[in-house]
């Protein structure tokens, strides 16, 4: 697979370290391809890598959020067809099934359920529609 050439905007962002990032730009610009690099680069750190489902990825739509999880599952399984032995490929691969790449409706919704308790709501309520 031929390598990937990034503008100097996207290598910071996929390189950033030590933070949160935010990455924002038009739409077909390369967000996604970056975001995905900098995941990638960040599970499979060889000093320091991060469990798929310990990150937090916030996109705005659920396709987005849904094509995010695709892409990187297939990224992992491309890494996986070249070194099918790497036991880190295979515990990431397992755990981005239950990473959290989300709208931030979702996001909050979810942290309000899990905590409803702590925000002295019901524990039967639920989210009004968006009409």
């Amino acid at each position: 697979m031929a390598k990937k050439q990034w503008t100097p905007a996207q290598k910071d962002a996929i390189s950033a370290r030590g933070g949160t990032v935010l990455v924002s730009a038009a739409a077909g610009s390369g967000k996604t391809a970056v975001l995905i690099e900098r995941i990638m680069g960040r599970i499979l750190d060889p000093e320091h890598p991060i469990d798929a489902d310990r990150m937090l990825v916030v996109t705005f739509s659920n396709a987005a959020a849904m094509e995010m999880k695709q892409r990187l599952m297939g990224a992992l399984d491309e890494a996986m067809a070249e070194d099918p032995n790497s036991a880190l490929l295979q515990r990431q691969r397992r755990l981005v099934e239950r990473a959290k790449i989300c709208t931030i409706h979702s996001f909050c919704f979810d942290l309000i359920r899990e905590n409803f308790h702590r925000l002295g709501i019901p524990p039967n309520s639920r989210a009004a529609d968006e009409k």
